[in-house]
């Protein structure tokens, strides 16, 4: 399946819980197809373009700790309209200037097919440049959590990881984070829809909101 096929609806106007539409389409690290990565987490993201500068901070910032990705069974995939030619001089400079090598596979979209398949960009646009979009795949195959930033401003790094560790901890414990949770930290029993359990609560607000055992992902 490559990158026209019809498979992929135009500005799907995807939604947690749907499936993560397929593509196939040339990478940094050869072609890539988006169902081989089954079985593991993902992490799709967009940037607006190669050689600019917000871009760049946040390449530089995930090389760093691109393992940390690859210790929770996480890939990670980078998106732009950017041919593979210029994905590949634009590692270079970041090599070469900031001593980071980018490992992970940056997928060219020049058409993009992906972008509006993923509603990353409107059916209009003619440029990738609006947004970062940013999704959570479970090894399902289901988009669990969705990001999107402006242009302006770069992602945060740190705030991936969390959610990552958050995603995993929630479905290995059959349970919820709570706000600003972080791996070790307890997580949230699920409430019971019974109202014997309301009642016999021994006060008002145990029944809904009890802590569960420290989560520590997978």
């Amino acid at each position: 399946m490559d990158q026209t096929s019809t498979d992929i609806r135009p500005c799907a106007g995807l939604r947690i819980g749907d499936k993560a539409p397929d593509f196939t389409a040339r990478s940094t690290l050869g072609e890539v197809r988006l169902n081989d990565y089954r079985g593991r987490w993902l992490i799709l993201f967009s940037h607006p373009a190669d050689f600019t500068p917000v871009c760049t901070t946040e390449f530089v910032e995930l090389a760093k700790v691109a393992d940390q990705f690859e210790q929770r069974d996480c890939t990670l995939m980078a998106l732009s309209v950017d041919s593979l030619f210029s994905h590949f001089a634009w590692l270079r400079m970041i090599r070469d200037q900031f001593g980071a090598e980018i490992r992970f596979p940056i997928v060219e979209d020049p058409t993009l097919v992906i972008g509006r398949a993923y509603g990353m960009v409107a059916p209009n646009d003619s440029d990738s440049a609006t947004v970062r979009t940013t999704f959570f795949i479970d090894p399902q195959g289901d988009i669990r959590a969705m990001t999107c930033y402006p242009a302006s401003i770069g992602r945060s790094i740190p705030e991936l990881l969390r959610m990552l560790d958050a995603l995993q901890a929630v479905d290995h414990q059959h349970a919820l984070a709570p706000a600003n949770w972080q791996v070790g930290e307890p997580l949230l029993d699920q409430p019971l829809p019974d109202l014997d359990s309301v009642y016999n609560a021994p006060d008002a607000t145990t029944w809904f909101l009890r802590h569960k055992g420290k989560g520590t992902g997978k």
